[in-house]
Order: structure tokens, then sequence, then C-alpha cells
């Protein structure tokens, strides 16, 4: 018997369901999103296979987090506007609270024996998950010699050449757009997203559903997006500059995060490059070793996981005590949120823009080739970020100092682990930052 066509589902319903996967939203974008087709395309039908694949392949196109921009867009879809700002608001805010409250135990007490130890932990898991990160995309994604070839172009140029990441950013989306003219199979996409022809009766938006009214292009509409988003990124720009001035930490951070955002293809692993660069070596906000730490908190907290940002923001303003010696948690949580919005209000901009265009077309090899291509670089450019990881991790001081032989075991089972029993990230982190603090109690350190 086929299951009744769902009703229409009220707006508290809707935040209610947007709220809960803000909290459980672990996993990374693959798990995020499995999360969100389990619940809203097999269990609750609000939306069928073919419409929620089509919203994700375009989410898949745009810089950002795709899992975000694919709850704001389906938010959108079902609520307008405001729908969509509720969904991928509420997708981040959890995030941003749990990590501004890590991020402040971690500054002010990390010197303390328990929170290293669990660090000294949790650190060779994450090189190993940004490792298994790199072959999970790479498989998905490298399937001729050419994407290969992209790949390993990727890899040379930011580990042998230094090139910066946008750059390589820029010369794979050419490739992809001209291959796709030019050898239109090699840049077909398919395989990772693969629509099931399971039959699990009729969705509230349906395959045959028409495009509600809110979601048809028109041009004043296109317009006022474009500039109400203009002047919600101009005004907090403009009042920093104005009042503390363009060198100022605070108006670096809305500037430099807003062009982070912009270059977030192929998730937040390929962005991190970007963002060490600017934030490590440029800014100087942190050092590489509270880099890695930020992405291990990153990793156990829910949310996307580019909302290592928040943890990168409340370190800086805490560490340059923007505020003073007195304020340090106020200044750290004031960077932290400040960082946020600059990183995501692109993501609302492209989708609210954007997804009336999207609802009026389908596939376009011209739309997506320069994506494979870019993914195809993404997987070169993680490959150099493990290998970034696991330099730090065993050998803390440069190759000129003594080599961490705790750290090797810790990263190798993690990577057993995960490759091999397909554990779950969350599970392979707890236990190596148990292990790294048993191993931490037992050596005195």
């Amino acid at each position: 018997m086929t299951a009744p066509r769902p009703a229409s589902i009220p707006f508290r319903e809707a935040f209610l369901f947007w709220l809960k996967l803000g909290f459980i939203s672990f996993g990374g974008p693959a798990g995020q999103i499995s999360i969100m087709h389990q619940e809203l395309v097999e269990n609750r039908r609000w939306i069928s296979e073919r419409r929620f694949l089509h919203a994700l392949n375009y989410c898949m196109v745009l810089p950002g987090p795709e899992a975000q921009q694919l709850a704001t867009y389906i938010g959108w879809l079902m609520h307008r506007s405001w729908g969509g700002i509720v969904a991928g608001a509420l997708f981040v805010l959890p995030s941003l609270f749990i990590l501004i409250a890590l991020s402040w135990v971690y500054i002010a007490f990390g010197n303390v024996a328990l929170v290293a130890g669990l660090f000294y932990g949790i650190k060779p898991a994450v090189t190993a998950i940004v490792v298994q990160a790199a072959w999970r995309i790479g498989g998905r994604a490298l399937k001729n010699r050419t994407l290969w070839a992209i790949a390993a172009a990727s890899f040379v140029a930011i580990f042998a050449l230094n090139i910066p990441f946008p750059a390589i950013v820029a010369s794979a989306a050419l490739i992809g757009y001209v291959g796709g003219r030019l050898a239109p199979s090699t840049f077909r996409t398919g395989g990772a997203h693969d629509a099931s022809h399971t039959s699990r009766g009729p969705a509230l938006i349906d395959d045959d559903t028409p495009t509600p009214e809110h979601a048809r292009f028109r041009w004043p509409r296109l317009v006022g997006v474009v500039l109400i988003g203009a002047l919600l990124w101009t005004l907090p720009m403009a009042l920093l500059t104005l009042s503390l001035g363009w060198s100022h930490t605070l108006t670096q951070m809305g500037w430099f995060f807003t062009k982070a955002a912009l270059l977030t293809f192929g998730g937040a692993y390929a962005v991190l490059p970007y963002v060490y660069q600017g934030a490590v070596v440029h800014y100087g906000w942190l050092t590489p070793t509270q880099m890695i730490d930020g992405l291990a908190l990153g990793e156990t907290t829910p949310g996307p996981l580019i909302m290592v940002v928040a943890f990168v923001g409340f370190v800086g303003g805490y560490v340059k005590a923007v505020f003073g010696p007195d304020s340090l948690f106020l200044a750290g949580a004031v960077a932290a949120t400040l960082v946020t919005w600059f990183t995501f209000l692109p993501s609302f901009l492209f989708i609210l823009a954007g997804g009336p265009l999207v609802e009026s077309t389908h596939d376009d090899l011209k739309f997506t080739a320069p994506l494979t291509a870019i993914t195809a670089a993404v997987v070169g450019v993680i490959l150099n970020l493990a290998l970034f990881f696991g330099y730090h991790v065993l050998w803390p001081q440069g190759f000129a100092g003594d080599f961490e032989w705790m750290s090797a075991p810790i990263a190798l089972g993690a990577a057993v682990a995960l490759f091999h029993f397909k554990a779950s990230v969350i599970r392979v982190i707890g236990a190596c930052a148990l292990l790294g603090l048993l191993l931490k109690t037992m050596s005195g350190g």
C-alpha cells in the first residue's frame, strides 16, 4: 500500500527539525547529507529523491559547506526565504556556541595535564582522518587518467611550488570548462550521489510538484537579494574599518574569511591550507599546533567542519587581546562570531539568489565540468594537508628535533580503524584521546 502524500509542514515543525539537525550533524559532509537524506527523503518524505539530489548537485558546485547549503535550500523551498535562513542558521549556531566554549577551555587551560593528554592522542587521529578524506574523495572523483593528472599537478603545485590555493582552484576550473567542451565524457559527473529508484511513496515536494511561486526566477527578486547581501557584508565591514581601522585584527579577520568563504570548493579540507597560510603564517593568529588542535575540535563537534574558523577566530581574538587584557573571553567570542558571519554569509546568498535559477534548470555539463576538475585538484590539496599534519605531529620541533614515537602507532591504529574496520570518526577520536591521555600519564609527560 502506497503511503499518502505528507500534508503541508508547519513552520514550527520544520524549525524543530532543523534545530535537532544542528545538534546531531556529526560525520562531516557525507554524514550530514546522509542524515538529511534518511530523515527528509526516507522517513518524513518532505522531498523526493530526485529533487533532493538536484538541490545537492547545485550545492556541490558552490564554494562553501554543501550540507549546510543543502539544508538552506530545502528550508527555502518549503518555507520561503525565512525558512532557508532558519534552516541554514540552525545548522551552524549549535556548533558555534559549543566551539566558543571548547576554544575557551583549550586556550585558557590547554597546559593542564588532562587537556594536553587528550590532545596528544587526538592529533595523530586527525592526521589519519585527513588521509582518509583524500582517499575517499579521490576514489569518488578520480575516474580517469585526466583527473588523476589534475590531482597530481595540484599536489606538486601546492607542495613543491607553493602556489596559492586560489590559483590552483582557478586553473582547475578553467581546465574543466575547456575540457568539458573538448572531451565532455572525461568531465561528466556521476556516481557520487546516484539517485535511488526505490519507491517510498509520494513526497511533499515530489518529482512532479510544480515549483512554488516564491521559487520562480524573477530579476527584481534576484537584484533585491544581491543588494541585501551586499548591505549585510558592507555595513559590518565599514563599521569595523571606521571604528578600529583597516589593519586591526577584527577587520582583517572579516576581510580574510570573506575571501576564504569564496574559495571553499571541495569542502573544509580543501580550504584549510589557505586558512593555514593566512591565519598561521601571514597574520600569526595561532600556531601550527593550535591549528591541528582546532581541526580536532571541529571533528568532534556537530556542524560543518569549516566551523574550525570559529576556533581560529577565538584563539586569534584571545591571543591578540583585541579588547584589552581584562576582556580576553569577550575578545575571543566576538572574533569567533565575526568570522562565522563573514564565512557563512555568502552561502546563504548563493542559495537565496541562485535557487530560482536551479529550479528552472537541470544538469548542464558547462555547469558541472569545472566542478569535476576542481574536485580532482582538491584531492592533491588534501594529500598535501595530510603530509603537513603528519609532519607537525611526528616532528613537532622539525626534523632536527625528536621523533614522537608514541604518536606514530596512534596514527597507524586510527588509520586501521578508519580504513579496515570502517569505524566512525567520533569513535576513533574518542579512543585515540583516551589512549593519548593514558600514554602521557604513564610517561609522566
